[in-house]
This record gives structure tokens, C-alpha cells and sequence, in this order.
């Protein structure tokens, strides 16, 4: 949509309205030596069309992944996205969705959400589904919320292997509670040490936090941690990162979960510079009355007719404060409905698939990564789609090659964790081709001998 400015009579009007005499006086609460007080220095003024041609060659100029070989991952996967799941999603009584308050108008959207939570909760091996939340992290640290009021207890421990991101976001949530975060080491596999898991356990913590696939991209065996935290009052709670992955690896709930929370921004949704993406949660039944957000639900009318209704909204909006468990005033209802058309598409053969072919080029990359001599694996623990590669000088030296080349490098570890320096995390989904593999090998090959 265009933005068309007001006019100079319709700034008067509204100034008047609003009884000020310029939008000067607006800001006249604001510190003067705070203010600018002259025109802002800007080029002069061009046409429409000249603006749009600047601001797209700007753009263009940016690396692509659409148009440049991808290797990036690190919790932002490029998948392919039918266009069916572009129509649908698109379509106008999804984009101007907003809470279903009055479910006789909502249907539409309320079924939509229904079915998202039906096939989350088939996905994770949960029962309930919220619909939904922000953003992975957010999930994330709601979740750890969601433990420390059911267990009353204030310790969680928090594999080093959750990604960066979403460690911080839970820092920021627990900073002014009583909680405290403990770090759970890692194994040369590049899986969080079931031995301080074990040990940590010894402390009676609310939960245990890990990602699955990890922010290494590594596969946790979450059947021998659940193993030592089953029965002990802790909880556990699998974050997934590339919901993708869940199409082929064992249901998190199968494995022991309580909670599993994450993002699912894989399913249909493009990686768009950071958003927007998708949070979800699910829990076991016991729990339904702690998760935040809302939880749609089927049930009939008064002529037995099927319908569909807010059946859970735990916000103070909803319910009186003292009882909320979250003050998440709005969901991602769009984004997951654009998930639930996804997964209905692909289906569980369709999405198995899809999951299947991002360890199979995955795979082969790592084969390739594995005959250099001037890199190695960093962990041996088995992967996804994604995995971490030391290599013999710095990432940045590397990734800038690889852009001058036109590809687009992966992510430097180093920054996040110091122990692991010259450390790059590659990734490779249904979208990498064996030519952008072949030719990373070739330019990483090339490199060595250079150095």
C-alpha cells in the first residue's frame, strides 16, 4: 500500500482538533537542548519512481539467498515454499486476522488454528497445542516460566548447546525472579553431558532446558537424558529450533519430554531477515492450564452443529491478573496458520521427505567438508541438516572469500563460544544443490593451498 500524506489543510484541521497550534507544540515536553531544531539534512526530494529505483538498487545489493548459494543456518533454514501454502496464506480473510473474540465471525480462523495446534501436537508427541507465541526464543523462555511455577522450585539448567539467542532471552526473563540458570557442559560428541545432567539433578531443578537439534546442529539422545530425569520432579523441556526435523527424528514427547517449545517459522514461512516467525509450545495434558497464550477447541451448538471457540486464554485481558500466566497480548495466528497450510500440504509422507532430504545433502556435504586438510569436523555426534567445521584460520577471512565469490558463507561460532575459535556452523537444506556443494569445496580447497 502507498502512503498518501496529508494535506496542509488536513494538518490544520487535525491540529485544531487536538487544540495545538503547530506539531511543534506537540514536542514541547522534550528537553529543547534535546530537540533538533532545523530542518533534517536530506537530498533534495525525488519523484516516486526515482525513489523506488534508488531504494531497489539499494536492496539489491544486499547477498541474496535467493539468489546466491546458501550455507547459513544457525536458526534462520531456507526451505522451499509451495505456492499453494503463498495463495492460501495470502488469502484476505487470513491477513487481516486478528483474536478471534467473537468465535460466530471467527470459524474461518479459529478452525485454521485448530488444525495447526491438531498437527503440532501429532509432530512433538504431546497432547495440547497453544496457538500461538512469537518467536522461538520467547517460547522458550515462557516454558522455563511454565516449570518454575508448576514445580515451585528455582533452579534451571540450560545445556550449552541451546542457541545463543535464546539463552539470552531466558536471562532477560528470570533476571528479577528468583530463579537461577545453571550451564550444562558439552561432550567432544557435541551433545550435552549426560554426567551434569546427572550431577545437576542432585539439586532438585525445576527443569532441564535442551535443544534438539542443537545450536551445534548435533542430534541430543534425549531418550538417556530423560532416562536420569524421569522420576525425579524435574522436568524437561526440548526446544526444536528446525522443525523440519521433526518429520523424521523420534517425537520429543515419545522421549520424555514435558514440555516442547521452539520455532516452526521452517514450516512455510521465509527466512526474511529475522522475521516474522513462529513460537509454539506443547505440553502434557496436566499442564493446559499453564501454558501461555490461548488454545483453540472443537465442539457443537445447540443443533449439534461442529463449531470451533477460544477454549483457553490464560492473559490478564481473559481472566483476572493474579491467575494469568503470561501477559502475551498478541500470537503469531497468521504465521501458524500459514504452518498448519504447510503441513497439510506435505503431509506426513510429504514432510518425512522433505526432512530426509535435508540429512541427505547435509551428508553429502560433510563427506566433502571431511576429505580437506585444511578443516575438520568439530564434533562427531550425529547431525540434522546442519553441522560445525574447524577450520585451519578465521571465519570472517573465509566467509568474505566465499562472498566475493558469490556464496554465502555460514555462521562464525567463535563469538558466542570463545572455546570454539575458527569454528563455522554449515548448513545445507533441500534448496542446497550438489553444484553449491562441490563449488564450497572447490573454493575451501583452493584456499588451503593458498595459506
Amino acid at each position: 500500500m502507498r502512503y498518501i500524506p496529508l494535506t496542509q489543510d488536513q494538518r490544520r484541521q487535525i491540529l485544531k482538533e487536538i487544540g495545538v497550534s503547530s506539531v511543534e507544540e506537540l514536542f514541547e515536553s522534550i528537553p529543547s537542548n534535546l530537540r533538533l531544531n532545523q530542518p533534517l539534512d536530506l537530498p533534495p526530494s525525488l519523484s516516486e519512481w526515482a525513489v523506488q529505483r534508488l531504494l531497489t538498487g539499494l536492496a539489491e545489493s544486499n547477498a541474496d539467498s535467493d539468489k546466491s548459494p546458501c550455507f547459513l543456518g544457525a536458526g534462520a533454514y531456507r526451505h522451499y515454499i509451495p505456492a499453494v501454502v503463498s495463495s492460501l496464506g495470502n488469502r484476505q480473510e487470513f491477513v487481516t486476522a486478528y483474536t478471534p473474540y467473537q468465535p460466530e465471525v471467527s470459524q474461518g480462523t479459529l478452525q485454521a488454528l485448530f488444525e495447526y495446534q491438531t498437527m503440532m501436537t501429532q509432530l512433538t508427541g504431546l497432547p495440547v497445542s497453544n496457538a500461538s507465541m512469537y518467536d522461538g526464543a520467547m517460547a522458550t523462555a515462557e516454558a522455563a516460566l511454565l516449570a518454575f511455577r508448576t514445580t515451585k522450585k528455582s533452579l534451571l539448567a540450560v545445556s550449552r548447546a541451546l542457541a545463543p539467542g535464546y539463552r539470552k532471552t531466558l536471562e532477560t526473563y528470570t533476571r528479577h525472579q528468583e530463579i537461577t540458570i545453571r550451564e550444562l557442559p558439552v561432550t567432544p560428541e557435541g551433545r550435552t553431558d549426560p554426567e551434569a545432567v546427572q550431577s545437576v539433578l542432585k539439586e532438585n531443578p525445576a527443569a532441564i532446558l535442551i535443544q534438539s537439534p542443537n545450536f551445534f546442529g548435533v542430534i541430543e539422545d534425549l531418550s538417556l537424558l530423560s532416562s536420569h530425569i524421569n522420576n525425579t520432579g524435574s522436568m524437561l523441556i526440548t526446544v526444536v529450533n528446525e522443525a523440519v526435523s521433526l518429520g523424521i527424528l523420534k517425537s520429543p514427547g515419545d522421549t520424555g519430554a514435558d514440555i516442547v517449545c521452539g520455532d516452526a517459522h521452517s514450516m512455510g514461512l521465509p527466512i526474511s531477515y529475522g522475521g516474522p516467525y513462529l513460537g509454539f509450545m506443547t505440553v502434557k495434558e496436566k499442564f493446559l492450564r499453564q501454558i501461555p497464550g490461548r488454545v483453540v477447541g472443537m465442539t457443537v451448538d445447540k443443533d449439534r452443529r461442529t463449531g470451533f471457540v477460544n477454549t483457553l486464554s490464560t492473559r490478564e485481558q481473559h481472566i483476572r491478573r493474579e491467575k494469568a500466566t503470561s501477559n502475551i497480548c498478541t500470537n503469531q495466528a497468521l504465521c501458524a496458520t500459514v504452518a498448519g497450510i504447510f503441513m497439510a500440504t506435505l503431509g506426513r509422507k510429504g514432510l518425512r521427505e522433505l526432512a530426509f532430504l535435508n540429512m541427505k545433502k547435509s551428508a553429502y556435504l560433510k563427506q566433502r567438508i571431511g576429505s580437506l586438510k585444511n578443516c575438520r569436523l568439530t564434533f562427531t555426534g550425529p547431525t540434522f541438516n546442519e553441522f560445525a567445521v574447524t577450520l585451519n584460520e578465521p571465519v570472517e577471512r573465509i566467509n568474505r572469500k566465499l562472498t566475493e565469490k558469490g556464496i554465502i558463507g555460514g555462521y562464525d561460532l567463535s563469538p558466542d563460544y570463545p572455546e570454539y575459535p575458527d569454528t563455522v556452523l554449515l548448513c545445507a537444506t533441500e534448496l542446497t544443490t550438489r553444484e553449491h556443494i562441490d563449488n564450497l569445496i572447490s573454493i575451501l580447497e583452493d584456499l588451503g593451498r593458498v595459506s
